[in-house]
């Protein structure tokens, strides 16, 4: 299927590896300009080169999506690094798992700053040139965990929130031709899961829980990511896209 994204522009956040760094690549391989993005230099660094070195268009930028000015720079350097903006994912984020009873302030700030005020700081940035141009796509990555999990209070208050902040603003800028929604991972592979000392106990209670007997992949991400950005799905907007294996509560 032709994705009609070619010679878009594409920001995705925290894609020096993981979800991001596979949403990048995929934007990438269907013809969009993607600019990397993230506080992980070296890391950062190394994804846009590897996909440079298979002949695609990608751009790093350096930024921490929990400052303004810092934000603004990266949107600025975009437009004039590769003349548009047409795509924001907002990936970044992390866990800081902890029973509330031992959450700290710094775990409950350090969460809602990554995640909720950097999607807020970024989607603002980039929403004047999404209305000038009367086009854009705006994805949330959220999670399965909006249900709630114990120890992620923190956490799936924030994936909570971007979804709630997507549903506003469907209805706020579809009238500029822009649509916004969420992919919910469920259980992903990703490096910084795995390097968890609990990895394989999560795995086997997620795969356990799940119709779908396997584990999820950064692909099956980067996949609904790049179908939401697409023609083929400019008629869906305010939505949520679970990619679970099926398992939602």
């Amino acid at each position: 299927m032709d994705l009609q994204i070619n010679g878009k522009v594409a920001i995705v956040t925290g894609s020096a590896r993981g979800l991001g760094a596979a949403t990048a690549r995929k934007l990438a391989e269907e013809g969009a300009k993607v600019v990397i993005t993230d506080i992980l230099q070296e890391r950062a660094e190394q994804t846009a080169a590897a996909l440079k070195a298979d002949g695609l268009q990608a751009h790093c930028i350096i930024a921490d999506i929990t400052k303004g000015a810092e934000v603004q720079r990266l949107v600025d350097e975009t437009l004039a690094h590769f003349g548009g903006i047409h795509i924001l994912v907002n990936n970044a984020g992390f866990p800081r798992d902890r029973y509330l009873v031992k959450m700290t302030e710094e775990d409950w700030d350090l969460v809602m700053e990554v995640m909720l005020k950097g999607a807020f700081l970024a989607t603002k940035a980039v929403m004047p040139t999404f209305i000038e141009q009367g086009w854009g796509r705006i994805v949330n990555i959220s999670s399965r965990a909006h249900f709630g999990n114990a120890t992620q209070a923190n956490y799936s208050a924030a994936k909570a929130g971007l979804i709630g902040m997507a549903k506003a603003l469907a209805i706020e800028e579809g009238r500029y031709g822009v649509t916004v929604n969420c992919v919910a991972p469920g259980f992903m592979e990703t490096e910084m899961v795995q390097a968890l000392p609990t990895y394989e106990t999560i795995k086997e209670r997620a795969v356990a829980a799940q119709p779908l007997k396997r584990v999820g992949k950064p692909d099956d991400i980067a996949n609904a990511v790049a179908f939401l950005v697409s023609e083929a799905a400019s008629f869906i907007s305010g939505e949520v896209l679970h990619v679970t294996g099926g398992r939602y509560g």
